[in-house]
């Protein structure tokens, strides 16, 4: 039997702190020691992206990293796409993938949401072809692609703009 480890992962903004296996996977370190369900769990090999999540402002599968890799790092869930927002508020790429119907059962939706999210600050125009290589490590059985893409398109639309959603303007 291995020796447990204390680590302390800052996950959106707050230090989560357990002793863990040195083998425990982040995704359920995430899910089991945090408490943050969001963050899903697929294939468990890192081929669907379902289990995505943003290590230092990057993409990263957290069924391929262990816990105490993340020691010391930021790690964002789906759940921080709302931080500084008002309550209830969703982030403009959430709301834009309900508007444009970019997911039907949702299971996959935080790994999209969580690769898609850092191109929203990319200020050069993004072809269909370069956002679809930006989600091309994440696997949706419910959808066809091409509503995710519009979905994206119409997020950066209005960040670039500062365009209200509907839902902003009720």
């Amino acid at each position: 039997m291995s020796e447990r480890r204390r680590v302390e992962i800052d996950i959106n903004g707050e230090t989560y702190g357990a002793e863990v296996e040195p083998r425990l996977l982040l995704s359920d370190f995430i899910r089991h020691e945090a408490g943050l369900t969001g963050t899903h769990v697929g294939c468990e090999h890192g081929v669907c992206g379902a289990c995505t999540v943003q290590v230092d402002g990057d993409p990263v599968r957290s069924c391929l990293m262990f816990a105490v890799q993340a020691q010391g790092r930021e790690v964002r869930t789906v759940e921080g796409m709302t931080d500084g927002l008002s309550e209830g508020e969703l982030h403009p790429l959430q709301q834009a993938f309900h508007e444009k119907h970019g997911l039907q059962c949702g299971f996959c939706t935080p790994g999209f949401l969580m690769s898609l999210e850092p191109l929203m600050l990319d200020e050069r125009d993004l072809t269909d072809q370069e956002i679809r290589e930006a989600l091309a490590g994440n696997l949706c059985r419910c959808t066809g692609y091409q509503n995710i893409v519009e979905s994206v398109k119409l997020a950066r639309e209005r960040l670039r703009s500062g365009a209200e959603s509907p839902a902003e303007r009720e």
